[in-house]
């Protein structure tokens, strides 16, 4: 139960900096972002009298209707809960607070706008949860069109584009294209997390030399394991570890300067989980 309220409120959190970014940024700059939010703050302009919150949840509510009918109800009470949390604290902001822009540069507003609801979004897609909208729409082509995804959210947010296009102007289109990619990075850096970790493979006759190295002196596990060379035939040591990349430093000099021979790959871990990163239970 802790756990669940826990989740709850961090989907919570993300729904209020989505909302933020919507209101205080996207919208007086006519910025537009792709999903619901951007067809509300397109009809909003051409219907000032409707707010956009009520407009994002009717739609979601209508959305969700089709989704039942042609996808199913796995949207779960996480997703639920995001898709009307997001419109209803937009609905909030725009009722009480009577938000205004907090910067007149229409540049600053899409950076500063999409950093928020890139963020905001992540944490609530970290959580196991979505904020429903136009996925559905994109589920639906995957299912019935078998059209990849990634692609048909792409699809979605483009028809997105273009009417923001069409009715704030091409260059308020093109804000729009970059703020839509850029925002697709954020979510994908919150959820995989801002810390860079390094995954190493080392390929060495002095293996042993290089384990105690990492054990004792860099303060990381590791895992040794026999290859052979597919050229040569030579049977060798391979060792396996996952560390930060100022650890990184401290290894590759060590082995530049004392087994020169060695061979090194380095790649990125996007996410590592158990001992000595983070916990399988916050993961």
């Amino acid at each position: 139960m802790k756990e669940q309220i826990k989740e709850f409120m961090i989907i919570t959190l993300g729904c209020i900096l989505a909302s933020i970014a919507v209101e205080y940024f996207f919208v007086p700059a006519h910025i537009i972002a792709g999903g619901i939010t951007g067809i509300a703050i397109v009809l909003n302009y051409h219907m000032p009298v409707l707010p956009i919150g009520m407009l994002m949840m009717v739609m979601n509510i209508v959305l969700f209707m089709i989704g039942f009918r042609f996808i199913g109800g796995n949207f779960g009470a996480k997703t639920i809960y995001a898709s009307f949390g997001v419109s209803g604290t937009i609905w909030l902001i725009e009722v009480v607070m009577k938000p205004h822009a907090l910067t007149n540069d229409v540049l600053l507003s899409a950076i500063i706008g999409t950093l928020l609801l890139g963020t905001g979004l992540g944490i609530v897609f970290s959580q196991n949860a979505s904020t429903g909208g136009t996925d559905i729409i994109a589920k639906i082509l995957n299912k019935y069109f078998h059209v990849n995804l990634g692609k048909s959210m792409q699809a979605v947010d483009f028809c997105v584009v273009i009417l923001a296009g069409i009715t704030f102007g091409i260059a308020t289109a093109l804000y729009a294209v970059v703020c839509v990619l850029l925002n697709g990075i954020i979510i994908d850096k919150v959820i995989e997390g801002f810390t860079s970790v390094k995954a190493v493979l080392i390929f060495s006759h002095n293996s042993e030399h290089i384990q105690r190295y990492i054990i004792d002196e860099i303060d990381r596990g590791c895992t040794a394991f026999e290859g052979q060379g597919g050229f040569t035939g030579i049977k060798n040591s391979v060792i396996y570890s996952v560390m930060d990349r100022t650890q990184l430093i401290k290894l590759r000099t060590y082995i530049k300067r004392n087994y020169p021979d060695s061979f090194i790959i380095v790649s990125e871990a996007h996410e590592v989980l158990g001992e000595g990163f983070q916990s399988m239970q916050n993961g």
